[in-house]
């Protein structure tokens, strides 16, 4: 049975979905890509939190989103244009909303007028859809009436104000099914809801109330019947109950009430076809889809029944969905981890077992193996989300910098579906937050500036992200000015970051912009100027053991790309052997492995050897050398080259003893009873038993130019 602070978890998650929807129903509608169906869905999604905050009693939630919601029915009834300027008043709401939702879900308190600025232009909308309304129906009738006659008449308008204000009667019946609680709909706030279009007498009935023993708080067993008095059009009263149609059985009937023609006086001639009382209309609940679902096992079929309904083509089926709580999925992925060890150490048994009778062994060993990665894999998929969920953050980011720098400033996203791990999705928010900042503020010029350099006033941002060689890519690009190599320059020699004398390419000069304390703002704002963005952008890229590259064109822009693993949990390696020592390399990093001759190697001062390949030279770095580690690799033409992409389109030959095979390993980490290891990423478990390091080639990138490496060129010289 869920407690009330499960239920409220439960609704602040289907919150998130809601808010996504909406940011990106309403960012397709300001670029022209909506539809009618687009603006249908950000008017749910808007509805469903109103009517799960009123369930929960959060009172500003609800009024700001009524009011929210009363402009988007305006828009798709067609009483409202989607006018630019409207557009962007109903995003501001959007961020104004997911603010209170944040602050619902965290506890604190809602200052009073919050957002008040922006529901008092949502009620100005709302006031001249209302002035436009009035004066349309105050327009004249045409002319014709495509034959319809109708006779004059004598009307008192005395008589006619009060026949036009005349209340109509409603005779409702409300019962609630078992699965309204349970979907989150709140059967007291709908007759709230009701309450409010008129006066409303309610009979409740608890014949159906069962002892106090057996009574299930998630259950209802209430339900009301009544009269409601009210001169609202009946779609209102539907509207009530629209979203719980199939949470409920509803009955509306129309009853005799004080309408225009009872009402009309003796003086008043009205025409037959006008005075004839209207049939008397029973509805059951608002039209509705019939839900595509499975009739259960032995229901009897409804082809009899509705004839028509036989030849209609076949619905597919909806997909369904589970909520399933995290630490239920981390289990499973830690027994994935633990099945994946036992495997390999089950395939080092079967080597070592006398040839005849590891044959066998090896045929089941292979299904095994094969089933392991079949389940990894799903399981994988099912820690896996959307990166939607971190981009759908940047819209409101961009809105709000344009406006600080007075810039005009378009975000075009786009791979918003693609898959990643939990884990990495959690811990991209910083670094896009960073870079979109720094995009806006360095990147991004002022409308006069681009009007000058023959560019559109309104700059562009592009985020994009997809699944690329085991790993997903984000890419970051802007049309701004790029990035201004002599004024970096100077700046990197003013902070005595580089050497006075130091000769840079136009790369490496960019990529300056990524140390520790360097910013070229001229004064700290609340956007920029302290030094540590790009800086937490590289740290925090490299330890989701990412990598990160940046290329900048004078005044075309620049562009950052992120190169992220899927998953943290399991993952492909290679098993590498220097000296006594196993290590496990990532088999995404590695580009292709050789074993070269000594002729294909040229020594040059200052390096441990250049490999010539293909035409290029690629520096080459003895692990040994790296890690301290004694190794015949530097007297051995048995040696194997790893070729390996260093980052920021460089690559270096990882040279080792020997490669060991492929295999599955489980990602453990070191830092937390360890710290951080120069050059090791995380541990395993192989199939021996013995636990082995996982290589982060991004940092031993980086170690090529430490002691180590010097010992080892002072020895080669030697």
């Amino acid at each position: 049975m869920a407690s009330l602070e499960q239920l409220k978890l439960t609704f602040f998650d289907e919150c998130s979905e809601a808010l996504q929807q909406i940011e990106a129903g309403l960012t397709d509608i300001r670029s022209g890509q909506g539809s009618d169906d687009t603006i249908n869905a950000v008017f749910r999604g808007v509805h469903s939190v109103k009517g799960g905050a009123g369930i929960f009693g959060f009172e500003a939630l609800v009024e700001f989103a009524h009011v929210f919601e009363t402009v988007l029915d305006a828009l798709r009834r067609g009483s409202l244009t989607a006018a630019p300027e409207t557009l962007d008043v109903l995003l501001s709401a959007s961020d104004v909303l997911s603010d209170l939702v944040q602050k619902s879900r965290s506890g604190e308190a809602i200052e009073p007028g919050f957002g008040s600025e922006c529901r008092v232009a949502l009620e100005k909308i709302i006031d001249q859809d209302k002035s436009e309304a009035a004066a349309d129906d105050n327009s004249p009738a045409p002319a014709d009436f495509d034959g319809i006659d109708f006779t004059p008449v004598r009307v008192d308008m005395n008589d006619a104000a009060d026949a036009a204000t005349a209340l109509r009667a409603f005779t409702i019946t409300f019962r609630p099914k078992p699965e309204m609680l349970k979907n989150a709909n709140e059967p007291l706030y709908l007759l709230r809801e009701l309450r409010k279009l008129g006066e409303l007498d309610l009979v409740a009935h608890t014949d159906s109330l069962p002892s106090l023993s057996e009574l299930e708080p998630d259950r209802p067993y209430i339900w009301w019947t009544g009269t409601l008095r009210t001169s609202a059009a009946r779609a209102q009263i539907d509207e009530v109950f629209e979203f719980v149609a199939g949470d409920c059985d509803l009955e509306i009937v129309e009853t005799a009430a004080d309408t225009a023609a009872a009402s009309a006086p003796a003086d008043m001639e009205i025409p037959e076809a006008v005075a004839a009382p209207a049939p008397e209309e029973s509805i059951s609940a608002p039209p509705q889809a019939p839900p595509a679902v499975k009739p259960a096992v032995g229901a009897a079929s409804d082809a009899t029944e509705a004839p028509n309904a036989a030849r209609a083509p076949a619905a597919k089926p909806a997909a369904t969905t589970t909520r399933i709580e995290l630490d239920k999925i981390d289990r499973v992925v830690n027994m994935v981890g633990e099945l994946v060890i036992a495997q390999a150490m089950l395939g080092q048994i079967v080597q070592d077992l006398p040839e005849a009778t590891a044959g066998r062994l090896s045929q089941i060993l292979d299904e095994v193996i094969h089933h392991t990665r079949e389940l990894k894999d799903s399981v994988m998929s099912m820690r896996a989300q959307p990166v939607g969920a971190v981009f759908q953050r940047m819209p409101r980011l961009v809105r709000e910098l344009s406006t600080k720098t007075s810039k005009k400033v378009r975000l075009e996203m786009s791979g918003e579906t693609t898959e990643v791990d939990r884990s990495i999705i959690e811990r991209l928010s910083d670094p896009l937050t960073h870079i979109i900042r720094n995009s806006v503020d360095h990147g991004i010029e002022s409308p006069a500036d681009r009007l000058a350099a023959g560019k559109s006033e309104e700059g562009t941002i592009r985020l994009a992200a997809e699944h690329r060689g085991g790993r997903i890519v984000i890419e970051i690009r802007d049309d701004g000015a790029g990035i201004n190599s002599e004024r970096v320059l100077k700046k990197a020699r003013e902070k005595g970051l580089v050497s006075p004398n130091a000769a840079l390419s136009e790369d490496e000069i960019s990529n300056l912009i990524m140390l520790p304390g360097f910013s070229t703002a001229e004064t700290i704002s609340d956007i920029s100027g302290r030094g540590v963005g790009m800086d937490v952008v590289r740290s925090n890229i490299q330890d989701l053991g990412g990598r990160i590259s940046l290329k900048s064109e004078r005044g075309r822009g620049m562009t950052i790309q992120l190169a992220l693993p899927l998953t943290l949990a399991v993952m492909d390696g290679m098993v590498i052997k220097v000296g006594q020592q196993t290590y496990v390399m990532p088999l995404s990093a590695i580009v292709e492995c050789l074993r070269p001759s000594r002729s294909d190697i040229s020594n040059l001062i200052g390096t441990r050897g250049m490999l010539q390949l293909r035409g290029d030279l690629v520096p080459l770095a003895y692990l040994g050398d790296l890690l301290d580690i004694s190794t015949n690799a530097g007297t051995s033409d048995e040696s194997v080259v790893i070729i390996t992409d260093a980052g920021e389109g460089t690559r270096f030959g990882l040279v080792v003893d020997e490669l060991l095979g492929h295999q599955q390993v489980v990602i453990k980490s070191i830092e937390e009873s360890y710290g951080s290891v120069p050059g090791i990423a995380a541990a395993t478990i192989l199939g021996n038993g013995r636990v082995a390091f996982i290589l982060d080639i991004e940092k031993l990138s980086n170690l090529t130019v430490s002691a180590p490496v010097a010992a080892g060129i002072a020895r080669n010289a030697a």
